[in-house]
């Protein structure tokens, strides 16, 4: 018997290395924190233009991304603008006047009273 032979080489491990895994998930951790954060803020967003023009939630999504059409301006800066304004901050006029203009195109939602105007 000889035993001068060396072994075959084990097959490369598939699995990624730990220290890779772990920067992975940390970064995949980091990604869903921004994502609930930044989703948190359109809710809020849309809550103040449903408000505002007296509409639904679906309708008051449609006015950001309107805003953010008109403005191009990201939907997560927009809403941010539209909570900061709630709290005495003040709105980028692009962003007033695509607010005013996409309340108006809205319209009341049936009770009659007209939207109000930011600008």
């Amino acid at each position: 018997m000889d035993c001068s032979r060396t072994p075959d080489p084990l097959p490369p491990d598939p699995r990624p290395a730990p220290d890779a895994e772990v920067r992975r998930l940390e970064t995949e951790v980091a990604h869903l924190h921004e994502a609930v954060a930044s989703h948190a803020v359109v809710d809020q967003a849309i809550g103040v233009v449903v408000a505002l023009a007296k509409t639904t939630p679906a309708r008051g999504f449609e006015v950001l991304r309107e805003i953010c059409w008109h403005t191009d301006v990201e939907l997560r800066a927009v809403a941010a603008h539209l909570i900061g304004w709630t709290q005495g901050e003040p709105l980028p006029a692009e962003v007033a006047r695509a607010l005013d203009t996409a309340v108006e195109r809205l319209g009341s939602d049936g009770d009659g009273t007209p939207p109000h105007t930011v600008v």
